[in-house]
């Protein structure tokens, strides 16, 4: 029996328009029929993850346990978040309701292991999900290597993310990301995780070509196929 599918979204508004996008270009289907039924929470009053956990902000879990409710509510069968930061939270989540959360975390490290076995993944993510090793404590624990950004390469890449993706200005400028690239290729990062939702929206529109492992890609794919349906790469 088919599924239907629940988006925890918001965090933010185009990085779940891309996870969308991804869902409905993947699945293999010959008409509307043929498509996942699919219920978003576009819920972009949700507060800020960073900087709840590196600062003491205001905590975005009642708000995400409210998304997560009226999701499983509405018919729901499972839930996915496009945020890769608010996977820090998806142990109390998922306490929160009766259906299966996909974690967008454990898809990038199945993916990472089969495609560059025993190679090092450079991590780029925002401060807040490095700082509370989201990732880091999934891939070492699956015997992965991991390379992060140093501060530097981290206030490029949350300027590209906050400044830029968040608030609607998508970068046009490639150097900056391609620094960050280059830096971390340097210190051994043999391929790299688009470990923040807002970052492979950048990538495209910036049409860089790398080793990427876009985490928002595969998670839409093992989505579409926890709901009964075929993927197909795009």
């Amino acid at each position: 029996m088919k599924k239907a599918l629940g988006i925890l979204g918001g965090m933010g508004p185009l990085a779940t328009a891309d996870l969308f996008t991804k869902i409905v270009t993947m699945t293999q289907a010959e008409s509307d029929r043929e498509h996942i039924r699919i219920y978003i929470d576009n819920n972009s009053q949700i507060t800020d993850r960073t900087a709840a956990i590196l600062h003491g902000g205001e905590s975005p879990l009642p708000y995400m346990t409210e998304s997560a409710k009226k999701l499983q509510e509405i018919g729901a069968d499972c839930i996915i978040m496009p945020c890769n930061t608010a996977h820090y939270y998806l142990p109390q989540l998922q306490k929160a309701v009766n259906i299966p959360f996909i974690s967008i975390i454990h898809q990038a490290v199945k993916v990472s292991k089969q495609r560059y076995p025993g190679q090092k993944a450079g991590i780029l993510s925002t401060t807040g999900t490095q700082d509370a090793r989201v990732y880091y404590d999934v891939f070492t624990a699956e015997g992965v290597d991991v390379i992060e950004p140093n501060e530097e390469e981290r206030n490029i890449l949350m300027d590209i993310i906050y400044n830029g993706v968040k608030a609607g200005r998508i970068p046009t400028d490639p150097a900056p990301f391609e620094k960050v690239l280059s830096q971390m290729a340097q210190r051994g990062a043999d391929y790299f995780v688009l470990g923040c939702t807002e970052l492979p929206v950048a990538v495209q529109s910036l049409k860089l070509e790398n080793k990427f492992v876009d985490a928002t890609a595969e998670l839409a794919k093992a989505a579409i196929e926890f709901c009964g349906y075929t993927p197909r790469d795009i």
